[in-house]
């Protein structure tokens, strides 16, 4: 049985343990999309983790965390768009309109759990997130390989079918493998 909760000071060791020593995907520790890409690169690793750190201790929630009884195995990044400027300076991702959206940036799932539908939970349990938190408008950045196929590392974003399945529509796409999907509350 898998639950949500969100990313809070006292989950904090479960969100370290399911990331690992390496940070999730090379020292990220999901600050990719929240730092200047020359501060993100020169914060790989620790930085990153301190600077997730002094954001949930503030009191910031950047997302949930899925469990399979006690274990930590899945994490799905969201908050409203303006904590993720990397977004607005994309030609690919730059805001749709002036609509106030939250966005869904990022999901790691514990290697036991990939290929079983967790992606499509944590979307779920996003949404019912954001809803109670006011948002209106949740967006994603899926990637829809050509193929229908990509190494794991590559669809960090998530998949476009997997955002579909959760009710996800696209309403932009301005390159090829990677549409922009919008939720309406």
């Amino acid at each position: 049985m898998i639950t949500i909760h969100t990313l809070t000071p006292e989950s904090w060791s479960d969100f370290e343990n399911l990331f690992g020593p390496r940070g999730a995907c090379g020292g990220c520790w999901c600050m990719y999309w929240r730092l200047p890409r020359s501060q993100y690169e020169e914060q790989h690793g620790e930085l990153n983790r301190r600077n997730i750190k002094a954001l949930v201790d503030s009191g910031n929630i950047p997302g949930i965390l899925a469990y399979s009884g006690d274990e930590p195995v899945g994490w799905c990044s969201i908050a409203p768009r303006e904590e993720f400027p990397t977004l607005s300076r994309s030609r690919i991702l730059k805001p749709v309109d002036d609509q106030p959206v939250w966005s869904v940036v990022c999901f790691f799932i514990a290697r036991n759990q990939r290929h079983k539908g967790m992606t499509v939970q944590l979307l779920k349990a996003a949404i019912e997130y954001a809803r109670s938190n006011g948002a209106r408008i949740i967006e994603g950045y899926p990637v829809e390989p050509k193929d229908g196929k990509s190494p794991d590392v590559f669809v960090y974003t998530g998949l476009f079918s997997a955002f579909k399945q959760a009710g996800f529509t696209e309403v932009l796409r301005r390159s090829a493998t990677r549409p922009i999907m919008r939720f309406y509350i």
